[in-house]
């Protein structure tokens, strides 16, 4: 069957990519990179891979220690949507799931344990003329960590699992929405930015439940990151996540996102960064720094209705604790291998 629509070409370019480096090696991963994007390529990841560029520079970083140490690596898709960037202008497409593989050589750090893992991973790739411009890709390494039983944090207030996609089993959108789809939930997702920027500005460390009402189902589930876990209902989401993070970061700032679009009823934004804050003490069950960080997040939501029902979270925690002056990583490779 022949699809046609908007998105067609970057989703065929970017399904083709994944398929490639599905079976690509690390010693093949550098050419399937240089096949698929385009000069000026760009790429940012999470800590210690942060910005990288060029297509070899991505693979020596990122693609060949990690094909080496999660051997017959599979990405497992739960959500894969386009659209254009309503930051720039630009055409994204957006894949979020897990990279499945055994761990069977160690990684950052992180010891093997010969065993299936999921690696949660949000990846974000701009097509141009053709080719893959730019990608930002999150990954769970502290996800990761607890798989490996080396997680480096206090006990989290919500609890982190092998998260589910979407409830509703629709969030593999390879053949284009409806384009007024997309529009509603962008619409929504944007309403909901706005009240908590407006809380930001007013200087409020809270948040009334009516407020997340105007856009959150009561049943809403919160899928955080390892450090944070995931959480459900307003309810349990304010007391387990929510209101700790607004009462223990101060100097809260939002600045802006990098990507930000939608399809059907997903939308999904990063930004580098998309906030700034300082740890006052007790989040994450940590001492408060006083160091005002920078914070790299990832939002991937599915719409139901007139209301946002589940959000998936990335943010690169080990890279904010690190400006902080805490090397979770560092750490347990001079803890587990001296």
């Amino acid at each position: 069957m022949t699809r046609t629509g908007r998105f067609q070409p970057a989703k065929t370019l970017v399904r083709a990519y994944f398929d490639a480096m599905e079976q690509a090696t690390p010693e093949t991963v550098g050419d399937v990179l240089l096949a698929h994007t385009g000069p000026g390529y760009s790429w940012r990841g999470v800590h210690p891979f942060r910005e990288q560029h060029g297509a070899r520079a991505v693979a020596d970083a990122f693609w060949a220690p990690l094909k080496r140490s999660l051997h017959r690596m599979q990405r497992r898709q739960d959500i894969f949507i386009a659209g254009v960037n309503e930051i720039a202008g630009d055409i994204w497409v957006m894949s979020m799931g897990n990279f499945m593989g055994l761990f069977d050589a160690d990684w950052l750090g992180i010891p093997c344990t010969r065993r299936i893992v999921n690696l949660r991973y949000a990846e974000f790739n701009c097509v141009t003329d053709g080719k893959i411009s730019q990608t930002g890709l999150f990954v769970d390494v502290i996800g990761l960590m607890a798989q490996a039983g080396v997680y480096p944090l206090p006990p989290s207030t919500g609890v982190y699992f092998n998260y589910p996609g979407p409830r509703t089993h629709d969030g593999l959108l390879f053949e284009d929405a409806p384009a007024e789809e997309g529009r509603a939930t962008l619409a929504l997702v944007n309403r909901m930015v706005d009240d908590l920027t407006a809380l930001n500005e007013s200087g409020s460390m809270g948040c009334p439940p009516d407020v997340l009402e105007r856009t959150w189902s009561r049943d809403m589930v919160w899928y955080g990151p390892a450090g944070i876990g995931a959480t459900y209902t307003i309810p349990r989401y304010q007391e387990q996540h929510q209101l700790p993070f607004r009462g223990s970061l101060g100097d809260k700032i939002f600045n802006g996102h990098v990507c930000r679009f939608a399809e059907g009823d997903f939308a999904c934004f990063f930004g580098w960064p998309n906030l700034s804050n300082t740890p006052l003490g007790g989040w994450l069950g940590l001492p408060g720094g006083k160091v005002n960080a920078d914070m790299q997040v990832v939002d991937v939501y599915r719409r139901e209705g007139d209301k946002l029902a589940e959000n998936w979270i990335f943010i690169d925690l080990p890279y904010w604790l690190k400006q902080q002056g805490l090397d979770v990583l560092g750490r347990t490779r001079q803890i587990l291998n001296p």
